[in-house]
């Protein structure tokens, strides 16, 4: 049975409302339906498909460490596709959020490497027709 791709990320969200805000507002993902699980969360969605799931903060139970913003461990970032490269530019700087920029050899991918409230590191692909822009 091959494995035909990732159905989502989540992340635990040590302030759930700043996580919402920087990927709605920053990467331009939008809230959506989510099942009424009794915990705090929310499902982010990019063309209609729920690709972050946040779950804020709740009491630690047995099978779950304390949730504190920590490195990520073995995960050293997440890709995600992206276009509008000029608009995720400015979007990031008027937000006040550093990131780094660099083109993929040979591929000419551009890619920007930024870090959300909790300590992701988002790795976002812009087409190579985009470099340059």
């Amino acid at each position: 049975m091959p494995i035909g791709g990732i159905e989502h990320i989540n992340i635990w969200a040590v302030d759930l409302d700043a996580t919402i805000a920087f990927y709605r507002d920053v990467l331009g993902l939008q809230p959506g339906d989510r099942p009424p699980f009794d915990f705090p969360g929310a499902w982010l969605y990019a063309g209609g498909v729920p690709v972050i799931h946040l779950v804020g903060p709740r009491a630690a139970d047995a099978n779950r460490p304390p949730r504190r913003a920590q490195p990520t461990g073995q995960i050293d970032h997440v890709a995600l596709a992206a276009t509008a490269l000029p608009a995720m530019r400015a979007r990031l700087e008027a937000h006040g959020l550093a990131f780094r920029e660099q083109i993929v050899p040979r591929d000419g991918v551009t890619q920007l490497f930024v870090t959300d409230p909790n300590g992701v590191v988002l790795e976002l692909n812009f087409p190579a027709s985009e470099t340059g822009s």
